[in-house]
């Protein structure tokens, strides 16, 4: 482990060496995510929308559970913490997180149902989904549960990966106490944020905002609509020492330390199936790099192309460490730039 993994110098191929032996604790809104598959041949004659003729239905982890299958899939150990309903939502997550060996403390809230997500896929194209959820904060009782879970884990985590959904799971006070104990035991926090208000998070090591999310957090802090640099400086002064890695889509990330020049990790020209969970994929292979000890530059460059592959399957995904490697083998030597004022603005 490190205090200062921002620093930390390391090369991008050889982050992956060490990802078996790390440990990232995290922490989040665990959802289910299912997909309902079928073949569409007519439009229906009741409204102008297509039939789907069912062929089959499939059920993996999203959101915080997602990031946690996707440190095991790269061969690293997960210990995750989230809160589910009384249904059989929750029976499926449960079934599926001990089938990939992932030790998971569930907290049951019977006033609200697992987070799902049901998406209906005709042909290769998402038709519709349909949410299935509650967002009011969870109970202090909950809430002191999931904290004293995470500080007996937190001896044996090497990093801290909270996933914030907006789904009520990462309440202010959860979210600072969780980055409090992590300090205390000179261990890095990696953030997946999401709202306005980001002063909760404030002490953590990294945030890993997408530029929609990003202003959105800044608007109510200027009464300007800046470009990308000017966002995140107004952003840095409210959670001042943390660095951010803003994801830009087919453009890549740009990873802004908490002082010098900010950098430009360009994404690869890719047929692009399905977005969804890459960015659970990124934060995921962020904290694992990180918790490995690599620079933040180099476990953005390791993430980045974690999310490529990705974006190049059907449905929610995980990927494997040979994938990674192969990817990481045919990157050019100088894959990141100096980014300049006015870019991406």
């Amino acid at each position: 482990m490190t205090q200062d993994p921002v620093h930390r110098g390391s090369s991008s191929a050889g982050v992956l060496e060490g990802l078996e032996k790390v440990t990232v604790l995290i922490l989040g809104d665990v959802m289910l995510d299912e997909y309902v598959w079928g073949d569409v041949h007519r439009i229906s004659p009741e409204a102008p929308v297509p039939v789907v003729e069912f062929r089959t239905r499939s059920q993996v982890l999203g959101g915080a559970a997602n990031a946690a299958a996707n440190i095991v899939s790269l061969t690293g150990q997960a210990f995750l913490g989230g809160v589910v309903g009384q249904d059989t939502e929750a029976e499926a997550l449960r079934g599926e997180l001990a089938r990939i060996g992932i030790d998971a403390h569930l907290q049951t809230d019977h006033t609200r149902p697992t987070t799902t997500k049901t998406r209906f896929i005709g042909g290769a194209q998402q038709i519709l989904r349909v949410d299935r959820e509650q967002r009011p904060g969870i109970s202090t009782d909950i809430e002191a549960s999931l904290l004293a879970w995470a500080a007996g884990c937190l001896p044996s985590a090497d990093c801290m990966l909270i996933s914030d959904y907006g789904k009520g799971v990462v309440t202010a006070r959860t979210c600072q106490e969780l980055v409090r104990m992590a300090r205390v035991h000179e261990i890095p926090v990696v953030i997946d944020p999401k709202g306005r208000d980001y002063s909760k998070y404030e002490g953590a090591t990294v945030l890993t905002p997408n530029a929609i999310e990003l202003r959105s957090a800044v608007e109510p802090l200027s009464l300007s609509s800046g470009g990308l640099q000017e966002d995140v400086t107004t952003l840095q002064s409210v959670i001042q020492g943390t660095a951010l890695v803003v994801t830009r889509g087919a453009e890549g990330v740009t990873v802004f330390p908490p002082e010098g020049q900010a950098q430009d990790i360009p994404a690869r020209r890719r047929t692009v199936f399905d977005v969804t969970g890459a960015g659970d994929t990124l934060v995921a292979t962020l904290a694992l790099a990180i918790g490995a000890g690599a620079s933040l530059t180099d476990a953005a460059i390791v993430a980045n192309e974690a999310a490529g592959i990705v974006v190049g399957k059907v449905g929610t995904a995980t990927l494997n460490l040979d994938e990674l490697r192969t990817e990481l083998a045919s990157l050019p030597e100088e894959p990141t730039s100096i980014w300049h004022p006015g870019q991406h603005t």
